[in-house]
């Protein structure tokens, strides 16, 4: 399959890799972040300002697609890039985990999950056949597998039957997925953060094969520390060959972190809906435009960041505007974050191919632990 969807790996320093996807819509240079676009739109944000961020890869999603204004319009109106006119790589979460987030208003069984909607209360049905074919007519160069997100605590017991359950639906997924150049199937590993559960989940998907392997069901409540072991345990696990995806992560510490233990490819929320609440992400940690003290600083934001937000405006007026409830203030704050994290993609980049990343890891933890700079006296 990996002929289908091109990746290369040119740097590795550790176990962290500096590669290239290449896909149906552009190549995406890797360790990689994407926006997410659940809804056909980055909020907050044009699709050019996100292409001026650095941003290659976008991320949609099947639940909400199918919902609303639903795929096979998307298709008619000449797929999900002409749509949203973003003319780059799209990946398409299978909509799992929204679905399995509906626990008062799904049912799962063998064959796959009934559920309501959470806008009118409709009743759907998704399968793995169905969460495939939606991203097939969405036009997807990367499609997820249909998969039970479990939520944190779980039982063994339990992980085992919900990961095993995945695993019959990624084989399903992986018959019904349309093979075209350029587009490509990712499995999804689960198992929670039990290790025997992880390596049964991994060897499955191996042996049934795919153009990228992702590592689900964290980032859920289980804090950083068990995530990172579930990493160390999980990730060698995968093919060298074929990129790899924390899925859901994350934090700018946590981004970090798994780079260093060979994740390839990141999404989260954290950018855009913070900057929406006035929290702006800085290499001297979170600022939070909201406090009293920006209210007179007339400094930018961050004096080091090319973005609108830091090159035209200053903290009092950005303090302004988030207290006003005008909405460039979460215009500006989203178009900063999501600067930030694609300028954090490109310096850990750098570092990989330079062999300098335990370092660079080193300073950036540092710095950001450090806290935001102190307002100017007087």
């Amino acid at each position: 399959m990996s002929d289908r969807l091109p990746f290369s790996v040119s740097h590795h320093d550790g176990a962290a890799r500096r590669g290239r996807l290449t896909t149906a819509h552009g190549p995406v240079d890797t360790p990689a972040f994407m926006p997410v676009g659940t809804a056909g739109t980055v909020k907050a944000m044009r699709p050019e300002s996100v292409a001026a961020t650095g941003a290659q890869m976008l991320l949609g999603n099947t639940y909400h697609l199918m919902l609303r204004p639903g795929p096979e319009r998307v298709a008619r109106l000449g797929g999900l890039h002409a749509f949203m006119n973003w003319p780059g790589p799209i990946l398409t979460d299978s909509g799992g985990f929204q679905v399995m987030s509906l626990a008062a208003m799904r049912r799962v069984d063998a064959d796959g999950v009934t559920f309501r909607s959470h806008i009118d209360g409709s009743e759907h049905r998704l399968t793995p056949e169905r969460a495939v074919a939606i991203q097939d007519l969405l036009d997807a160069d990367i499609t997820m597998v249909l998969d039970e997100c479990p939520s944190f605590p779980i039982a063994e017991e339990d992980a085992a039957e919900s990961m095993r359950l995945s695993m019959r639906w990624a084989e399903r997924a992986r018959a019904a997925f349309r093979e075209r150049p350029g587009h490509g199937l990712f499995g999804i590993v689960q198992g929670g953060v039990y290790p025997d559960l992880r390596r049964e989940s991994a060897a499955a998907l191996r042996a049934i094969g795919f153009d990228g392997y992702a590592v689900g069901g964290l980032a859920v409540g289980e804090g950083q520390d068990r995530m990172l072991e579930t990493l160390d345990f999980t990730v060698p696990l995968l093919p060298w060959d074929r990129p790899r995806y924390l899925m859901g992560v994350g934090r700018p510490t946590d981004v970090v972190a798994a780079v260093g233990r060979g994740i390839d490819m990141f999404d989260c929320v954290l950018p855009t809906r913070s900057g929406r609440t006035a929290q702006a992400f800085t290499w001297h940690g979170p600022v939070n435009l909201r406090n009293a003290r920006h209210a007179e600083d007339p400094r930018p934001l961050d004096a080091t960041c090319g973005c609108p937000a830091c090159t035209g405006h200053t903290r009092a007026y950005l303090n302004h505007l988030m207290k006003a409830e005008e909405i460039l203030g979460p215009m500006l704050l989203t178009w900063h974050n999501l600067h930030f994290y694609q300028a954090l993609m490109a310096g850990l980049r750098g570092a990989i191919e330079q062999g300098t990343l335990a370092d660079y890891a080193a300073r950036f933890r540092e710095t950001y632990a450090a806290g935001d700079i102190p307002p100017p006296e007087g």
